[in-house]
């Protein structure tokens, strides 16, 4: 027995047994019989504006679900709030949905709801392994915790030096393990993430052909001394990688603030930027998740003079509101 169906048969081995799944037939491409719970009714037709996410050719919502942060999606003991807010996103319509293999319970919770609709769904995690054995490791946990074989796409997660690159890219690097992954289905898509270096970010997509990247971009970023919009947005448009935005709100401090005037403006700018083909916001209540969702539903492109007016309300506050990229 070969390597490649040795290992495509112990992850669904292993998800079998991790879901409870007893003679089922493999889940790949298809609803999950795992647990009790039934499938969540998503709606057929779309419910907010569309875009193609790049090279992958998959048309996907703007708007998607963020697994970590302000929301109870990663916080230990709120299982209960995680698992109404996905499948609140589920009957909104969304259908990306951002989690990692750090995120505390994230994956286990998105576990729990997202395989009954796993084909209509798209589905992404991350690893912070630089090595190919760890990240093998870690690829086998996250499928077991989100009870499918299958990811559509896996992430070199918050790779922020020069030399993190090269150790992912060295001999028994992470990029191993995705290369040998997407080879044997288990991964559809590949990426890479950050929200530190935009330059190594850039530097990444220019050494290997990732098909998405998830970078932090929000309203403040054009007035920091390395925007990502001016930096990775570029090298993403000349590749046709696939851009996915996180940090829009700023962890809420641009509006809080008063610096924005609310969500409409936060995602509107970050949507109307060249490149961008969609966001994800993490939510801390179903009631927040429902309100963003209205915002990205009524998403029109801005235009550049409404554009220049909301980067001349930031530029006095781009530091406060990008402290997340500061190290510590």
């Amino acid at each position: 027995m070969t390597r490649k169906t040795t290992r495509r048969k112990f992850i669904i081995s292993s998800v079998a047994v991790a879901g409870g799944i007893v003679g089922s037939t493999a889940l790949h491409g298809r609803q999950s019989p795992s647990a009790a719970r039934s499938p969540i009714a998503v709606p057929n037709a779309a419910t907010m504006p569309e875009r193609v996410l790049g090279k992958t050719g998959v048309t996907l919502p703007i708007f998607g679900l963020g697994g970590a942060g302000q929301t109870p999606i990663s916080k230990a003991g709120q299982e209960a709030e995680a698992i109404a807010q996905i499948e609140a996103a589920l009957k909104l319509g969304i259908r990306y949905f951002d989690t990692a293999a750090s995120y505390g319970p994230s994956e286990d919770n998105m576990g729990k709801v997202l395989p009954p609709n796993r084909s209509k769904i798209f589905l992404a995690t991350k690893t912070a392994k630089r090595d190919r054995d760890g990240a093998w490791q870690e690829l086998e946990r996250s499928l077991k915790r989100l009870n499918t074989d299958y990811l559509d796409s896996w992430q070199l997660h918050h790779v922020s030096f020069p030399e993190t690159l090269d150790e992912i890219f060295s001999k028994n690097g992470a990029i191993k393990a995705i290369e040998e992954a997407k080879e044997q289905g288990i991964i559809k898509y590949s990426g890479i993430t950050g929200h530190h270096e935009p330059d190594v970010i850039a530097e990444g997509l220019r050494r290997y052909p990732f098909d998405t990247t998830l970078i932090s971009i929000n309203a403040a970023d054009i007035h920091h001394p390395r925007p990502f919009s001016k930096t990775v947005l570029p090298v993403a448009q000349e590749k046709n990688v696939g851009v996915i935005a996180m940090k829009i709100p700023a962890y809420g401090k641009l509006i809080r603030s008063g610096v924005l005037e609310g969500m409409h403006q936060a995602m509107g700018y970050v949507l109307s930027l060249s490149g961008v083909h969609g966001c994800i916001i993490a939510a801390e209540t179903v009631e927040q998740l429902e309100s963003n969702f209205k915002v990205a539903q009524a998403f029109k492109q801005l235009s550049s003079d409404e554009m220049a007016a909301i980067e001349k309300r930031t530029a006095v506050a781009w530091q406060e509101n990008t402290f997340f990229r500061a190290w510590t």
